[in-house]
């Protein structure tokens, strides 16, 4: 066989055969507007907890960065402003469910337990499983090592009370 014969042909796929032992290549995942959204707001309101500056100079700059025009737009709008309005009561859900102050916090796992209570509490058309896997991905990517399991525990204790119908009828 030469060189040439192992050279893929167009359309075909590149990774290793069934049972060769090795793992087979990763594709980019592909993400949703509303990940992204997520990711957005996710950054504006880590910005707005460490900086205190103004909404409209946070929202303008998060409007420019890069990938913004692939998000729902509707939905950052919805989870940035939101969450900043009800900071103080989204803090008291999660005081209640937190082994600390949220002041104490890392300022990324603060942003991130607050878009997820804020998504728990208000927006019911995501089912509250997902509410909590969307942020224990973005503790993944953006947090602390560890900072995901943090965050899967203290958003499911939180659902309790934002959503115990649903919590309830999940768990049986």
């Amino acid at each position: 066989m030469t060189s040439k014969d192992n050279l893929p042909t167009p359309g075909t796929p590149t990774g290793p055969k069934a049972g060769s032992g090795k793992p087979a290549a990763k594709r980019p995942a592909v993400k949703s507007a509303r990940r992204r959204a997520r990711e957005h707001a996710l950054q504006s309101v880590y910005q707005w907890l460490l900086t205190g500056d103004e909404l409209a100079v946070i929202d303008a700059h998060t409007r420019e960065q890069e990938g913004f025009d692939k998000s729902d737009r509707g939905h950052y709008d919805k989870l940035f402003n939101g969450a900043v309005e009800e900071a103080a009561s989204l803090d008291e859900v999660l005081a209640r469910h937190a082994d600390r102050k949220t002041t104490e916090l890392s300022p990324i796992e603060h942003a991130i337990l607050m878009l997820g209570a804020f998504e728990l509490k208000h927006c019911i058309d995501i089912p509250y499983k997902v509410a909590i896997n969307e942020a224990v991905e973005l503790a993944k990517s953006f947090g602390g090592t560890d900072g995901h399991k943090y965050v899967n525990g203290v958003l499911d204790r939180a659902a309790e009370d934002l959503r115990p119908v649903e919590v309830k009828a999940a768990r049986g």
